[in-house]
């Protein structure tokens, strides 16, 4: 076989990044959990990779690329058999190998996100072992091996269905198995907002995701050594980025109508949801075929998320149903009406007649069963042996303190929970007492001695900056300033995060605390209201409390000494 440097270079350059979309998985799924959860999501996400890998290698790539039946591949421990039936013009067997490696790990990965906070480390090393040793590579070996449904003429390009809802199907039947999140649901039934921790990792994650789709696409075009190739992989990247981009656009306008304002992690959401449903066909739709097929992944994303959610009652934190099982079926459906052809079979819009709208139907219904009927069995065994939810009281702690012995993975923003040190700090040694009573200029206090004032300002968050400045205009030389929840008699307004109501009882506020002297109370209380008033509820409060007395620790100054600066 004659070997082709730009195929072999193409597809390694797309293997690494695939690969990379581990990190923009971990990076989704961490930023939409809660902090006490992250580490044990990290975790997941690194193992996943790293026990498919080996599992892909002594078996996974047999069972789906062997010439077995139409069926089921072969059983070939370390790939040592015969591919070449197989194997794309001019392409290595181990390139190809680590391409189809690196597809294995994203199906594998996508679970880990509808099943978080709540499942067992050990249970999810082994469903994800499940999932890379025989669920995705039998499918796989239909869809992309020489199987029964490649040999109808089913399309799946880069694997809406094969790779994707594969894994939106496993984290469908998980989630539905391991049962909600404590606090998900009221008595009610209706269910709570349990906010993500952190939206930047989460936009961050997005970001990666889109930009290794071009990889996850456009090298399964596996080869870029003709001019029908090379512009296949232009019509590929074009198609990818432009149905993200509508499903994103429009999920922004569609949460705007229904919520009142544009929901920011249902958005992120469209943007994934996009990139999946245009993954089957964006080698055999042209660029309104995308932009329809963008459209209705943008619509059925917040609609999906809104079912499972409200009606079924299946808790995923981070969409993972909707955006990989719901809208890679989707994608792969509708390429059945908008493929013109070029590729593959004309779609029903095209002139196709419905006889390949009726496979792609075949091919995803099939491929849901298959999933489903083992997944389950998996998810039974792990229930009836090692047990697949955590118990209460770790979920309530959090997995990565009963998971890991993980305190926190943010140790470096908050203070230690037993008030040690972190190894290696400094601590600098106290000035002996004596010193700092040196030049001491406060004397006894003498009894008729006037009362210091404490001035406590409650206001919003971004009237901060307008306060500080107002004080330091009248004199005011210190402050101490404290992030706040809290309400006053509004109770907060209402808000929606991805389309279920969010208890606002408590509102983000600033806590200003001032103790005055020599700046005339009166003074500072009108220069606040003057710089905090707008008229609208929410504008604060100020407390007014006396102080019977200020020390300076430094130099033991008392009073009114105390509070000048130097």
């Amino acid at each position: 076989m004659t070997y082709s440097p730009a195929n072999t270079i193409w597809v390694l350059l797309g293997a690494a990044l695939v690969f990379f979309m581990q990190a923009g998985f971990a990076m989704c799924e961490a930023g939409f959990t809660r902090a006490k959860n992250t580490g044990n999501i990290l975790m997941k996400n690194l193992m996943d990779f790293c026990i498919g890998t080996p599992l892909y290698w002594l078996f996974g790539f047999g069972i789906m690329f062997g010439a077995g039946t139409a069926a089921f591949g072969w059983i070939d421990p370390f790939i040592l058999g015969d591919y070449s039936h197989i194997l794309p013009a001019g392409v290595p067997l181990w390139a190809y190998a680590i391409f189809q490696t690196v597809f294995c790990a994203t199906s594998a990965t996508i679970v880990s996100g509808a099943m978080a906070e709540r499942t067992k480390f050990s249970a999810y090393c082994v469903y994800s072992a499940a999932i890379s040793l025989f669920i995705y590579p039998v499918s796989g070996h239909w869809i992309w091996g020489g199987g029964w449904l490649a040999e109808m003429g089913f399309h799946d390009f880069a694997g809406s269905t094969a790779v994707h809802m594969v894994g939106g199907v496993c984290a469908l039947i998980g989630a539905k198995m391991l049962g909600p999140r404590i606090g998900k649901y009221g008595k009610d039934g209706k269910p709570k907002a349990i906010l993500g921790h952190n939206l930047s990792i989460a936009a961050l994650g997005v970001f990666i995701l889109w930009f290794c789709w071009f990889g996850f696409n456009g090298a399964s075009t596996v080869g870029m050594d003709s001019d029908d190739l090379i512009t296949s992989a232009g019509l590929v990247f074009f198609n990818t980025n432009l149905a993200a981009a509508l499903a994103t656009l429009v999920t922004m306008l569609f949460t705007w109508m229904r919520f009142g304002k544009p929901d920011v992690s249902m958005t992120f959401n469209a943007s994934l949801a996009g990139l999946v449903g245009i993954t089957a066909g964006c080698d055999a739709v042209n660029p309104f075929g995308a932009a329809i097929i963008g459209i209705c992944c943008g619509l059925a994303v917040v609609l999906s998320v809104e079912f499972f959610d409200k009606v079924v009652k299946i808790d995923d934190p981070v969409g993972a149903i909707s955006v990989h099982g719901v809208c890679g079926a989707l994608g792969t459906f509708l390429t059945g009406f908008f493929a013109t052809g070029v590729s593959t079979m004309k779609g029903v819009f095209y002139g196709g007649g419905f006889k390949f709208l009726g496979i792609q139907l075949l091919g995803v219904g099939s491929t849901i069963v298959w999933t489903a009927v083992v997944i389950s069995l998996v998810f039974a065994l792990i229930k009836k042996t090692i047990g697949l939810r955590a118990d209460a009281a770790d979920e309530a702690m959090g997995l990565d303190r009963s998971e890991h012995g993980l305190v926190t993975a943010y140790s470096g923003f908050s203070i230690l929970p037993d008030g040690s040190l972190a190894e290696g700090e400094i601590v600098p040694m106290p000035a002996p007492i004596e010193a700092a009573e040196a030049p001491r200029k406060a004397k006894e206090k003498a009894p008729d001695t006037p009362v210091y004032t404490r001035v406590q300002i409650i206001c919003r968050p971004a009237s901060l900056e307008s306060l500080k400045t107002a004080m330091n205009k009248i004199g005011i030389t210190g402050m101490t300033v404290t992030n706040v929840m809290g309400y006053g008699m509004q109770k907060g307004k209402p808000e929606y995060y991805r389309g279920t109501p969010v208890e606002v009882t408590l509102l983000p506020k600033v806590q200003v605390d001032i103790v005055v002297s020599k700046v005339p109370v009166r003074q500072v209380i009108d220069t606040a209201r003057s710089v905090l008033h707008t008229g609208h509820i929410g504008d604060g409060k100020i407390f007014v409390q006396d102080v019977e007395n200020v020390v300076r620790v430094r130099t033991g100054e008392e009073g009114y000494d105390a509070l000048q600066a130097e």
